[in-house]
């Protein structure tokens, strides 16, 4: 079943049990006469203010989060632990409306009713839909290409395992030899990954090495083409006693998600909220200043008033990014370069816009069209991606995440000119990475406005 499909019949069967467990509380407070009160509560409104509040609760508790080999008990405890919290949000909102009001208390109490309807009703909709697709898995459909990387006893016993259980919804279609000869059984090796990946459609890459062969990991996942494939490692047994790694267990089979998404569902929900309101607000706000930028721009030098260039984003897919232009025309007639500090290509106008970032508005366009988010790593042009490739291990790492218009990099390190400046912005770029947060991008944009405020910008 795929991610849209799984959404939409995930808001469909909350729309309807959300509602329905509104509509019998409705009965027993209301309707029944088993409780008294003294006004009687509209339905309608209070329906329709209920949903909006238990979606956006559903979406913080990682509820709409995609499930793949997901156990139906855990899909309840979920349920309940979300619920739990909801409704404890609503105990003290009755709570705070009793006080205002004088309404007698026994009110507040008949939230524990409501709490075990919408666990039972809720359940019934989500393990519902979670039992089609576990059954869907059983019949074959829906199963995702594996390549397990390895030829061994370890990779044998994975794929016996996997074929055993459809639940776990993998599909193995071969093995990755880690010799240089692949062997008769083997579909290649790992030199070829990439090639392998992508004639058979393989969305997820299980490793499972002998002992011997531990070295290769890192190359393993080096070859490994991120952004089209899941990868995950089976660690050895004294790494999971050991507690030197966190695993999850699927039917006695421990498994370790290399690059997991590091930013919860519900962050990302909340940071392209962000991004789109912030992109709005400063091209509104600040209009008389992009249109006065714009005047300085057309009358102080010639050439186009924008600068399109193309840079890669994430996952490896390029786009056109926008700037306002802050060069001489034809300021790369020679070739790209990175433009230094003092670099004479760069306008009067140009340099002062440098200085307060607003070169960097148009990209705000980028931004709305969901190319870039407003904080993460600077997206760099293709010439230079390949470059840095080749000259720099693990560079794709930072092409794992969206680009931004401000980044850790930006507030912490001079503008770069050179492979070097590039190497050592890119450890702010991998610890951006691997801490992202929404306090971490908090605290960048604080940082980014002080720059701009001082004119520290290069």
């Amino acid at each position: 079943m795929g991610r849209k499909k799984e959404i939409l019949l995930l808001l469909t069967s909350d729309f309807i049990f959300v509602n329905l467990s509104w509509a019998v509380y409705y009965f027993i407070r209301i309707e029944s006469g088993w409780i008294p009160y003294n006004t009687a509560a509209s339905f309608l409104l209070p329906l329709f203010i209920v949903y909006i509040f238990w979606l956006l609760i559903f979406t913080l508790g990682g509820l709409y989060k995609h499930w793949f080999v997901r156990s139906r008990f855990e899909e309840f405890t979920s349920i309940v632990k979300t619920v739990a919290v909801g409704c404890f949000i609503l105990f003290f909102l009755i709570f705070i409306d009793d006080a205002l009001t004088n309404a007698k208390a026994i009110s507040r109490y008949l939230i524990l009713i409501y709490w075990g309807l919408m666990v039972f009703f809720v359940s019934i909709g989500r393990i519902s839909i979670r039992s089609i697709q576990m059954n869907l898995l059983e019949k074959g459909y829906g199963l995702r290409n594996a390549l397990i990387v390895g030829t061994g006893s370890r990779a044998l016993d994975l794929a016996e395992t996997i074929n055993k259980h459809r639940q776990l919804g993998y599909k193995v279609v071969g093995f990755i030899s880690t010799e240089k000869n692949s062997g008769e059984d083997a579909l290649g090796n790992i030199n070829n990954l990439h090639d392998i990946v992508g004639k058979y459609d393989a969305h997820e890459i299980l490793i499972a090495l002998e002992k011997d062969e531990k070295e290769l990991l890192l190359e393993i996942i080096k070859q490994t083409p991120h952004e089209k494939v899941h990868l995950k490692i089976l660690p050895d047994a004294y790494e999971i006693v050991s507690g030197m790694v966190k695993t999850n267990q699927i039917y006695g089979i421990p498994l370790i998600e290399v690059f997991p998404e590091i930013l919860p569902y519900t962050s990302k929900i909340i940071k392209r909220m962000i991004d789109v309101l912030l992109s709005i607000l400063l091209l509104v706000l600040f209009s008389p200043l992009w249109i006065f930028s714009i005047l300085l721009i057309k009358l102080t030098s010639k050439g186009k008033l924008f600068y399109t260039q193309k840079r890669i984003g994430r996952n490896g897919v390029s786009f056109n990014m926008y700037k306002f232009r802050s060069m001489v025309e034809n300021a790369e007639e020679y070739g790209p370069e990175w433009a230094g500090e003092s670099d004479s290509r760069i306008t009067k106008v140009g340099r002062f816009l440098r200085k307060l970032y607003i070169d960097e508005i148009p990209q705000l366009y980028n931004v709305l069209k969901n190319e870039m988010s407003i904080v993460g790593p600077r997206p760099e042009r293709p010439y230079f991606v390949e470059k840095l490739k080749q000259e720099i291990p693990y560079y794709y790492k930072r092409l794992t995440v969206k680009p931004g218009i401000t980044g850790w990099a930006q507030v912490k390190q001079k503008y770069d000119s050179s492979l070097d400046d590039v190497k050592v912005k890119l450890q702010y770029d991998f610890y951006y990475i691997e801490n992202m947060s929404l306090k971490l991008d908090l605290k960048i944009m604080i940082n980014t406005f002080l720059v701009i405020l001082f004119m520290k910008g290069h």
